[in-house]
Order: structure tokens, then C-alpha cells, then sequence
């Protein structure tokens, strides 16, 4: 687990193709000196499983599922990427629980100064729309966030300068994509709501206002 609370701004040093999925080894000035193999760190928002290491740099395999649901099959040679390591049970808690875990990519539709803050205009696929929710926590890029406003599929976020300092949001511009992070919370609530349909395997999501209606939820 994480906090989306950023530790380093770390880059990309290498992207090799193994066997069909990627290796990638990403320079950081992240303490090291905890690190274990087998240990998780999050890239982007993204749990990666460390496989060799060093004093300031770490190396990753990364699978298709997750080249086919993130950003990662995107990124460059020198990419800026937020780094965090997994959290200790002794670690403050300052963002929201974090998996590591994307579910999906969005897209930047709108970039401005907002006085010192920068305004973010995010476009979420209509799949995870469901799970967000005016002034709940997503998880943008590995960066713990708060949704100000929401407007169907869009969202929008203010940074302060010193989340923009001490992430890689600097590199954010109209068209830039990111990894999405909906809280753990409502996905666990949606599955509880199905009760003895769970099971069920449906293709599709069962939840629906009607559904809700019928069951109490809405009035």
C-alpha cells in the first residue's frame, strides 16, 4: 500500500523488450537504503516489484496487463516519473490508501494558473465515472489528490506550488496522458452492494439507480 504522497521525482534510464513485456530502470534519489528485493515501489501510480537495485536506482518488470492499462508503454528514454516506496505501519498517514493498482488512463483537457495554484482539468473513461466523486480522493500519476468538481467524465484539480514542485506536474500539458486511481473504498463498496449476485461473474456491472432505489439507497 501507498499514500500517494510523492518521495522523489525520479527518471527513466532504460525501456528493453523481454520476451514481450518491458524492463524499465528508473534513476531516483529515493533512499535506497531500506530497499529489498521483492519490495514495491510506486512509479506513476503504478506497484512495480523491484528485481535488482542499487544506490539510486531501481530496476522492474513490466507485465502486458499493465503495459495495457497504463501509460507505460508510452514513456521515453528520460521521462519524469513520481516515485513513492510502500508504506511502513509507522508512516504518517498524509494521502489516502493507495494501491498501486491503475484502472485507468485519462487525459489532461485543461491547463491554467488558478492565483499560486495550477488549475487541472482531467478526463476520466466513462467506466470509472461511477467511482468518482466531488471532493473524494483519486490518484493521478501516483500523486494523491482531491476532486474539486466533477462534471460527468471530467474533473477538476488544483495543485499547490509545492505539490507541483516536488512532483513531475511540471511535464503536464493539454493531451498529456496519466494513470487514474479510483478509491480503493468505492470499488469495495460496489462489490458489497451485490450481496448473492456477486458470484455471479456478471460482464457488466449490476449497480445501476434502479438498482439502488430498490434497495434502499436512494429515496
Amino acid at each position: 500500500m501507498f499514500t500517494g504522497i510523492i518521495e522523489s521525482v525520479g527518471s527513466v534510464q532504460s525501456l528493453q523488450d523481454v520476451g514481450g513485456d518491458i524492463r524499465l530502470c528508473i534513476h531516483t534519489d529515493l533512499d535506497m537504503s531500506d530497499v529489498k528485493l521483492g519490495d514495491s515501489i510506486a512509479t506513476n501510480g503504478i506497484c512495480l516489484t523491484v528485481i535488482e537495485f542499487g544506490n539510486d536506482w531501481y530496476t522492474a518488470d513490466v507485465s502486458r496487463e499493465s503495459l495495457k492499462r497504463t501509460t507505460l508503454g508510452q514513456w521515453k528514454m528520460g521521462q519524469r516519473v513520481n516515485v513513492e516506496k510502500a508504506m511502513l505501519p509507522t508512516t504518517r498517514f498524509g494521502g489516502h490508501i493507495v494501491s498501486g493498482h491503475v484502472d485507468a488512463v485519462g487525459e489532461i483537457t485543461l491547463v491554467r494558473q488558478d492565483a499560486r495554484s495550477l488549475y487541472f482539468e482531467v478526463t476520466a473513461p466513462k467506466e470509472i465515472a461511477k467511482y468518482l466523486a466531488e471532493k473524494g480522493s483519486i490518484t493521478v500519476d501516483g500523486i494523491s489528490l482531491t476532486i474539486n468538481h466533477l462534471k460527468g467524465c471530467v474533473l477538476s484539480l488544483n495543485l499547490i506550488p509545492h505539490t507541483a514542485s516536488h512532483t513531475n506536474i511540471g511535464t503536464w500539458q493539454q493531451g498529456t496522458k496519466v494513470n487514474l486511481e479510483v478509491d480503493i473504498l468505492a470499488r469495495y463498496i460496489e462489490r458489497l452492494l451485490l450481496g448473492e449476485h456477486a458470484a455471479e461473474a456478471p460482464t457488466s456491472s449490476k449497480i445501476s439507480m434502479e438498482f439502488l432505489a430498490q434497495n434502499g439507497f436512494l429515496k
